[in-house]
């Protein structure tokens, strides 16, 4: 089995009904492997528990508002007590508003920061609970380019994904106090092909889209099952343009400011009108009503690309090092002979 799956028996995958977290619960699936599947659209969690049957695993369906820590709580002891002890907690579950900050209400703040930030802070406290009397456990956060760079119409969310950082960074320093064996990673993403851009709630005139170039959301999900697997790394970066992004900050970040600026509008906007229909998922499942099952990907496959070298690169490091050291003692070697 790839990444080390040996050792996942049990694992908990919150946004699990679409996008990256649909993905992820495929990527996870297969014969002895337990996926519990936390989400509020019924329609989406179904689909999904299906997936994992497909592939000869075990699903457990279970409706979850991350926003609401007890019934996190009951879902974290539900799958304990059915599936047994918890291997791998991964946090993806997330919603927010497409909008300019003035034109975003403050009930929308905050909707976005308890589903975005404290469903992952909720999610991390359940899994520590059945995990540190263990001594043993994963907690992968995903995260995203924008934990570090914030952008233009995304506020609620660039706020939500910093705040994770400096709660994970927190959290990391914790364990490592106390010599712990749990333990908590991140994955940072690209621009992902999911359905976000069709549900999110967007007061944009056009409708929302990926910044260019996007990836589609298996590339996510391989990086993060194989975060899940070797969680010893601090984090793992997902495509060129996060890397890009994440160094760019740091070194020129007024330049990205004046640079989004001028482009972080048009950039994030097709030139279609936003449907009179569009669904909006903040208060309510987008699948709620019709019963509609989104799936993994959005409305960008056919611009969307399928593979990372970089991804690839960074999931396998230590063989890219090998790798290199090989090819420089060769070059020594022939240069002595």
């Amino acid at each position: 089995m790839g990444h080390g799956l040996r050792e996942i028996k049990v694992a908990v995958v919150t946004g699990a009904s679409g996008g990256v977290g649909r993905a992820t619960v495929r990527q996870l699936a297969r014969p002895g492997v337990a996926i519990a599947l936390l989400a509020r659209g019924r329609a989406g969690l179904d689909a999904a528990a299906e997936d994992v049957r497909a592939a000869g695993g075990h699903a457990v369906p279970i409706e979850v508002d991350m926003a609401d820590y007890h019934q996190v709580a009951a879902a974290g002891q539900r799958v304990e007590d059915e599936l047994g002890p918890i291997d791998v907690w991964i946090n993806v579950a997330f919603s927010s508003v497409f909008a300019p900050v003035q034109q975003i209400r403050p009930e929308e703040f905050r909707r976005t920061t308890e589903v975005a930030y404290l469903g992952y802070v909720y999610g991390t406290l359940v899994a520590l609970e059945h995990m540190t009397p263990r001594d043993r456990g994963t907690i992968v956060q995903v995260g995203s380019a924008l934990a570090y760079r914030g952008i233009p119409l995304q506020a609620a969310y660039c706020g939500a994904k910093h705040a994770i950082v400096g709660f994970t960074e927190a959290l990391r320093c914790e364990l490592l106090h106390d010599k712990s064996n749990v333990k908590v990673t991140m994955v940072h993403l690209p621009a992902m092909n999911t359905p976000q851009f069709s549900w999110l709630l967007s007061r944009l005139p056009r409708h929302a889209q990926p910044v260019p170039p996007i990836y589609e959301p298996e590339v996510a999900a391989r990086s993060i099952v194989a975060a899940a697997a070797r969680p010893g790394r601090r984090a793992y970066w997902v495509g060129t343009p996060t890397a890009l992004t994440i160094l760019g900050n740091r070194l020129v970040p007024g330049l990205l400011d004046r640079y989004l600026g001028r482009t972080g509008y048009d950039s994030q906007q097709t030139d279609q009108p936003v449907g009179p229909d569009q669904p909006a998922n903040l208060w309510q499942p987008a699948d709620g009503a019709g019963g509609h099952d989104f799936g993994a990907h959005g409305a960008f496959t056919d611009r969307s690309l399928r593979h990372s070298p970089q991804a690839w690169l960074s999931r396998h490091r230590m063989v890219s090092v090998a790798g290199v050291a090989g090819l420089l003692f060769g070059v020594l070697a022939w240069r002595r002979t």
